[in-house]
């Protein structure tokens, strides 16, 4: 089982945002959405996104804001999408932390080219997390502690990669069936929980005191091992 990158799109024109959502679910991504920038923000922070399209002007919190927001947290990949092509929009946005620009009217081919361009990007800088104890090779979906190599089930490894990728981020449960499981029909929280524990089973040294994976009360599970 391989996670679908998740993929942040925040535009305050509704037949925008399904075109894109449309889009990207035809060629196997997986999405969520925002209004504008206060949206986008919340969604990020609850979701984890692996890349963000966001356009500039918006209500409430524009993109400027948005970027801003996610580059006091996080190296997450972001393409603006906007009608202001004025250079001055440019360099503040990519001054402020965004990886791409793409001006509006654009071709949907040319921007799933860059998505896939800045998730490769950001896929070869991280192919190996390393924790004390516990390695996961991403290329190879390779666990090893202590030097001895660790057989996990395919929804075991997913599990680990999400919650390991976003280490120190409390995950909500909704966040995780949709991630590993897609929101299939009949996947609970009840699924979840005893995936987790399985998968506990064999990374904690002691299971009744978590080292990498703890439960977050009336919210989901937090990675809690520092990255080394």
């Amino acid at each position: 089982m391989t996670l679908a990158p998740l993929v942040l799109v925040v535009d305050d024109d509704p037949s925008i945002r399904q075109s894109l959502q449309r889009e990207l679910h035809e060629r196997g991504y997986t999405t969520v959405a925002g209004s504008d920038g206060l949206e986008g923000i919340r969604a990020f922070d609850t979701h984890a996104p692996d890349l963000v399209l966001t356009d500039l002007s918006m209500p409430r919190a524009d993109g400027f804001a948005l970027i801003s927001a996610i580059r006091a947290k996080a190296r997450t990949p972001v393409i603006v999408l906007s009608v202001r092509g004025e250079d001055a929009d440019k360099i503040r946005a990519l001054d402020l932390g965004a990886d791409d620009f793409v001006t509006k009217p654009f071709s949907v081919a040319e921007l799933l080219a860059r998505v896939r361009a800045q998730l490769r990007r950001t896929a070869a800088a991280a192919k190996t997390l390393a924790f004390d104890g516990l390695s996961i090779d991403l290329e190879r979906r390779r666990v090893v502690q202590h030097e001895r190599e660790i057989h996990l089930t395919p929804t075991e490894y997913s599990l680990l990669e999400l919650l390991a990728t976003n280490a120190g981020r409390p995950l909500f449960t909704d966040h995780i069936i949709g991630r590993i499981w897609h929101d299939a029909p009949g996947t609970t929280a009840d699924t979840v929980r005893v995936h987790m524990s399985s998968l506990r089973k064999k990374i904690e040294p002691d299971p009744s005191s978590p080292r990498y994976i703890v439960t977050e009360p009336w919210v989901g599970y937090r990675f809690i091992a520092e990255p080394v």
